[in-house]
């Protein structure tokens, strides 16, 4: 996860589609970006503000436990 974490750090996205370019495997539901780490081994469910180049995590666990949340709702 050092890797996402680094990559997101420094990127600087202006849209959904340069999140897409940095990582083909990220998905949408609403307004949130799902990643998914490791092989899929876990999901990252994210909010970015574009505007203020800000990324807030709403949710970091197991494929398994992201099974069990309600992504649109976060």
């Amino acid at each position: 996860m050092s890797a996402w974490h680094t990559i997101c750090r420094r990127a600087e996205w202006r849209s959904p589609a340069e999140v897409k370019a940095t990582f083909r495997s990220a998905s949408f539901v609403k307004s949130n970006v799902v990643f998914n780490i490791a092989g899929n081994k876990y999901r990252i469910v994210a909010r970015i503000d574009y505007d203020r180049q800000a990324m807030f995590v709403k949710f970091v666990g197991m494929h398994q436990q992201y099974d069990e949340v309600d992504v649109g709702s976060l």
